[in-house]
């Protein structure tokens, strides 16, 4: 939606931390209590809510969510909290927070998914469990590199690359030490799902607004089927000496949500993106208000 974006909001509604920054304190957060229970408490829970081959058994569906919050050491931390923090300030900016949080979340499921099924079908190439929010963060390197193609990154903060070279690069090593398991410590195939996610997400489309994401989609349809089976209400016609059916007049169309956002909103977007939200007219600036107003009456 229009409204998600940063500059769509009205002044007094920015929160002072972003989701991309309150996420990044989460995963922190979590890993110093991961710290604190290995010395201290040295509880069974990290079995629970990381990636386990016996937790795949037993449909724990949980746990490809709770994966992405733990992290095998500090290394492992600081690499995805940097990337986390890069990737997913410039895909919430752009495309907004539900979809940012979509992205990640998402890719990370289908990362772990493919990890997972690798782990029950191969139990002597891939470990017994799996935690780290590296496929989320593939998935939004992918959608970057989608948006973005000709961005240059450095990698390591020193060797400058293309977005679409390194996400390239790294889907091929990625793919190497999926099929030749020889690195059991680093879920290669999690990886990989999670740049497949990335790269679904913008084919089919879901980082355009007037989109909607499947479970939009579906409440919509569940809304339509509704009313369908809701009976139409009987009216009674008063005689008035008018005839009803020559006196009324046939209403105006109705540009639907979608139509409007891609007709009048798209080209002005692109217009920002290319030359800055300055480059606007009042009549631009206009429909940009009137488009948040009707976005934020859904």
């Amino acid at each position: 939606m229009l409204s998600d974006r940063d500059y769509m909001r009205e002044p007094g509604y920015r929160d002072p931390l972003s989701v991309t920054a309150k996420l990044c304190l989460v995963l922190a957060v979590v890993f110093a209590l991961q710290c604190i229970n290995s010395a201290y408490v040295q509880s069974p829970v990290e079995g629970w809510l990381a990636l386990t081959r016996v937790g795949l058994r037993h449909f724990w569906a949980w746990q490809l969510l709770t994966f992405q919050f733990l992290h095998s050491g500090i290394l492992h931390l600081v690499f995805n909290l940097l990337s986390l923090w890069w990737l997913g300030r410039y895909v919430q900016t752009a495309l907004g927070t539900r979809r940012m949080l979509f992205i990640f979340f998402g890719s990370g499921v289908v990362g772990g998914l493919l990890q997972g099924a690798l782990m029950l079908l191969f139990p002597a190439q891939f470990g017994p469990l799996m935690f780290g929010a590296s496929a989320g963060v593939c998935g939004l390197l992918a959608v970057f590199a989608r948006l973005e193609s000709d961005s240059v990154l450095r990698l390591y903060g020193i060797l400058p690359i293309k977005a679409w070279t390194l996400l390239v690069a790294l889907g091929i090593i990625s793919l190497f030490f999926t099929l030749v398991p020889v690195d059991p410590g680093v879920a290669h195939a999690a990886h990989l799902g999670g740049m497949l996610a990335g790269l679904g997400f913008v084919k089919l489309g879901w980082h355009h607004d007037y989109i909607p994401l499947p479970w939009e989609g579906l409440a919509a349809r569940v809304r339509y089927l509704f009313r369908r089976r809701q009976p139409a209400p009987v009216l009674t016609p008063r005689f008035t000496g008018i005839d009803p059916i020559a006196s009324v007049k046939p209403a105006k169309p109705v540009m639907s949500d979608a139509d409007y956002i891609a007709r009048e909103v798209d080209p002005i977007l692109e217009k920002i993106a290319a030359h800055g939200i300055q480059s606007l007219t009042s009549r631009e600036k206009k429909i940009l208000e009137d488009a948040r107003e009707r976005v934020g009456k859904r």
